[in-house]
């Protein structure tokens, strides 16, 4: 069985605290309970890599605009949480047959999102990984980790692995504002490689694509 927390707002500062809470509740219980979490950010905030400095970023613009700045506990490069739905998944890294590496077990989780997703019409591929980029914006870079649609990326995820357990969360775009990212990241933004939710599906809102992927989610994982 795999325990669902259903999507709800959070700060940044939340959504960070909540998903390591998550991830040292299961190792200090040595639980063998996976949990899919689904939230979003408010307000919008940017994420930094475990590893990854600030400098790069627009501190008076952010500040002015009403932004906030944290740090993830996986590492990879910085993101905007915006219009956008977040997943977070906990589990040990034996839970799944055949996850054992890190590679194996994004395969294994990403592949719940592109069960669900299928379920609403987007069907996705694994990204190639082999597109490079030196803009400090995650959603530019191209990871065997991103799902595509189209050859373009909607979802970036990241993972953090300790004391055998896995903490892997990663973003759905609803929509975004290359403009906004400009300011953010004080460096051009190409989207040509980026899609969103709204792009594939115009017709639909946020609250309804929220509401649907959580549906298909809780399906989903309720035959794992």
């Amino acid at each position: 069985m795999v325990r669902f927390i259903p999507f709800e707002y959070f700060s940044g500062a939340e959504n960070m605290a909540k998903d390591e809470s998550i991830f040292n509740e299961a190792v200090l219980s040595n639980s063998h309970e996976p949990v899919f979490r689904l939230y979003g950010w408010k307000p919008a905030c940017v994420s930094l890599g475990r590893n990854q400095n600030s400098d790069f970023l627009d501190e008076a613009f952010l500040i002015k605009n009403g932004i906030d700045v944290v740090k993830r506990l996986t590492g990879g490069r910085a993101l905007l949480h915006d219009k956008e739905v977040t997943y977070s998944f906990v589990c040990p890294s034996d839970y799944f047959s055949g996850a054992e590496s890190v590679i194996s077990s994004y395969k294994i989780i990403s592949g719940i999102l592109v069960q669900a997703l299928k379920k609403i019409g987007i069907n996705l591929s694994t990204g190639s990984g082999d597109v490079h980029t030196k803009n400090n914006y995650c959603m530019l870079v191209s990871t065997g980790a991103d799902l595509n649609y189209n050859g373009k990326k909607l979802i970036g995820s990241a993972q953090y692995r300790a004391k055998g357990y896995i903490l892997q969360h990663g973003s759905i775009l609803y929509d975004y504002d290359a403009d906004v990212l400009e300011k953010i990241f004080k460096a051009p933004v190409d989207t040509s490689s980026l899609t969103s939710i709204k792009e594939i599906l115009p017709d639909v809102s946020m609250e309804e694509f929220g509401k649907l992927f959580q549906d298909s989610v809780q399906d989903v994982i309720s035959n794992i």
